[in-house]
């Protein structure tokens, strides 16, 4: 059975419908409807696993996808929101790094390894977010510990009182006489006195500290110094899992050693909530319940998947050994075992694996077999046209024409586009796409920042002056561009 916290993360996915799912996606990615319907699909089935009966869950395997564009359609784009929207342990590879084992590439099981690191993180942000509140109240406490040591009269109170209450006619240990307006005496120990001024003082500067005007205040804080680097040369990308379990044991044989530094409240507030947060988040329910989501809500996105897939049945092409190796590496990873990894072993038979490629000199047929197998659903995504352009600048939340008013507003000015003004960048887009090479909508990165590369530049020395894209203003700065085949390769 799975853990509350994960049932909870598979629960938030019952308010979301494939329908729903869909138009999340419509908020950020234009077009591409039938790549959307079936992301959305797989990640309902998730949910709608989880309530099947027991004898047949584990049966139930999650339907693999391979997306297939052109580059820069929103295959990688598709993906990530969906893991982001699911609140999913996401992780995105590159299937063709797996054919360097040897040289700089890596083992296949790597993904998971990388999958499960990747929960962790997300479960460790969400524990901490939940005692975040706490964790500052500690800090503030400790801040002010090194603010305003206690003085020695005021560290024993309640020993100071309790011996001065043994003989009341003992005036030799340490009492303080207080005189009252009806002019009664009575007897105070000084430790009282002691400690009753150090708690307003200390409440005064509470407040100081709350209203944030100690931050550049220096105290002395302890810290813990980072394991010496020697140990992370074995733990080098690509290392085997052996290794980096061997690093990882010597780390914590090794005795921590702390020094002190002398730094700014700020500074200091950052280290302190840094190990007030360690202290309060159980490091081992998160691994296990991060295990657990990767289980049953990972999904690992191969990239390049193509360049793995070598041409069958060519002339004169022998077998591709690197690559068809890399795809029986994948298999049985793909098709569900078991993976060792530094926090224990994960089962990839529920892990959700979509796929992407590009295909234009392959086709998904020219996989083995029995990887195709692995991803029944086959999802074309279709190339992006005049029309698409113009709406990816408009349409989306994060729409480029968004992101670069925002920069040039950070210095003052504004910036703004006329629907003539996009209609030419899209139609100049389109036009580099169809005479080069078509990289879809990463055309646009390229064409706005020729276009702007000027404003950009002279800002903020230009003024504040406002800054309108219009057909004229596109044209007469990307012509000389457009026009010239040799400019065009190199800057567009």
């Amino acid at each position: 059975m799975p853990s509350s916290r994960t049932a909870q993360a598979v629960a938030r996915l019952s308010d979301l419908t494939p329908r729903q799912i869909v138009a999340e996606l419509d908020r950020y990615i234009v077009g591409q409807g039938d790549a959307k319907k079936a992301v959305a699909i797989a990640l309902r089935n998730r949910w709608r696993r989880q309530r099947t009966p027991d004898d047949i869950r584990d049966e139930i395997a999650p339907n693999n996808i391979i997306l297939i564009g052109p580059t820069g359609v929103g295959k990688t784009e598709i993906a990530r929101r969906l893991a982001r929207l699911a609140g999913a342990p996401f992780v995105k590879v590159e299937a063709s790094k797996f054919t360097e084992v040897g040289y700089i590439g890596r083992d296949v099981e790597s993904m998971v390894r990388d999958l499960v690191e990747s929960a962790i993180d997300m479960v460790r942000n969400e524990r901490e977010a939940e005692v975040e509140d706490l964790a500052q109240e500690r800090v503030d406490e400790r801040l002010l510990d090194l603010l305003l040591p206690m003085p020695a009269d005021a560290r024993a109170p309640a020993a100071a009182t309790a011996s001065s209450s043994g003989d009341a006619g003992d005036t030799s240990n340490g009492s303080v006489f207080v005189v009252s307006a009806a002019g009664d005496v009575s007897s105070t120990p000084e430790a009282s006195v002691g400690q009753e001024r150090y708690t307003r003082t200390r409440e005064k500067l509470k407040q100081l500290l709350v209203d944030g005007q100690l931050e550049q205040r220096e105290i002395e804080v302890e810290v813990t110094q980072q394991s010496p680097q020697l140990f992370d040369m074995f733990a080098q990308q690509g290392a085997p899992e052996g290794m980096e379990n061997f690093t990882d044991a010597l780390k914590d044989m090794m005795p921590k050693r702390k020094k002190k530094r002398r730094v700014k409240v700020a500074e200091a507030r950052r280290i302190l909530l840094d190990e007030e947060l360690e202290k309060l988040v159980d490091l081992d329910d998160v691994t296990s319940d991060a295990m657990e989501r990767v289980e049953k809500l990972g999904i690992i996105f191969l990239d390049e998947i193509d360049k793995i897939a070598s041409e069958r049945g060519g002339k004169g092409s022998g077998p591709d050994v690197s690559r068809e190796g890399v795809q029986r590496d994948l298999l049985p990873i793909v098709e569900g075992s078991n993976v060792q990894t530094k926090h224990g072993m994960v089962k990839t038979d529920h892990v959700l694996f979509i796929a992407a490629g590009a295909f234009h000199v392959s086709k998904p047929s020219d996989l083995i077999p029995e990887l195709q197998g692995r991803f029944p659903i086959r999802v074309e995504l279709k190339p992006l046209t005049e029309a698409d352009f113009v709406r990816i600048m408009t349409e989306p939340e994060n729409a480029l024409t968004k992101q670069y008013a925002a920069l040039i507003a950070a210095e003052g000015a504004e910036l703004s586009f006329s629907p003539e003004g996009i209609a030419e960048i899209a139609r100049i887009a389109a036009q580099v796409n169809e005479r080069m090479e078509n990289i879809g909508a990463r055309r646009l990165h390229t064409v706005m920042t020729t276009l702007l590369e000027e404003y950009l530049f002279e800002l903020p020395d230009r003024g504040t002056a406002p800054i309108v894209v219009d057909p004229e203003m596109v044209r007469d700065r990307l012509k000389a561009v457009a026009d010239d085949e040799d400019l065009r390769k190199y800057i567009l």
